[in-house]
């Protein structure tokens, strides 16, 4: 492994170690009484050095290292319907997911409980839209501005928010990956998938 991929490698380590003592103190001790200096103490950092990490106190929450590995596959895979390709990506990170539950059930938690994170979040599923934007222009060949790819793309984003807030009033309980399924069943977005492949094909 070249010098640079070791870099990022200590570099990712040392953020999750951060965001896993940071769980740990918000849910001992309360989001807001948590402090940076507390973080940074708990992780055996400085309080400089947590900030080469993340850039506020709701950074360590929003970090977020399954979307990056979840979007990548979609991206790679052209050989079967986009529809599929999303479950088979989503069942491959069950490993990942129910080795991460706790943490993850902290995070989604937060993220609905708190208001400043409520309002970063929207952010975040924004992000989360464009990034289905790309892999479906990719896979239709339709433009990333055309509205129905954005309208689809917006609901399987939805379907994913639903999935995690349907958890946490679940307290956590069963699986938020089936939820997901669920929500995908739900929208029936493979019926709009294949509209979109249709129009991709009328235009060609």
């Amino acid at each position: 492994m070249s010098s640079g991929g070791l870099r990022e490698r200590k570099k990712q380590k040392t953020k999750a170690s951060i965001q896993r003592e940071a769980l740990r103190l918000f849910k001992k001790k309360g989001y807001d009484e948590t402090t940076i200096e507390d973080i940074a103490a708990a992780a055996e950092i400085s309080p400089s050095t947590f900030f080469n990490y993340f850039p506020s106190k709701e950074d360590v929450v929003i970090y977020d290292e399954y979307d990056p590995q979840l979007f990548a596959s979609l991206m790679a895979q052209s050989d079967q319907p986009l529809g599929q390709s999303i479950r088979d990506a989503v069942d491959a990170m069950a490993g990942v997911f129910a080795g991460d539950r706790d943490a993850i059930y902290e995070r989604a938690k937060l993220s609905l409980e708190v208001p400043e994170l409520r309002a970063r979040t929207w952010e975040e599923l924004e992000k989360a839209q464009n990034q289905f934007v790309a892999v479906i222009a990719s896979r239709t060949g339709l433009e990333a501005t055309n509205f129905e790819v954005r309208v689809v793309a917006l609901a399987l984003v939805g379907a994913a928010f639903e999935a995690a807030l349907e958890w946490v009033r679940l307290g956590g309980r069963g699986s938020m990956l089936d939820l997901f399924n669920r929500a995908l069943d739900a929208i029936e977005f493979y019926p709009m998938l294949e509209k979109l492949k249709r129009g991709a094909a009328g235009a060609s």
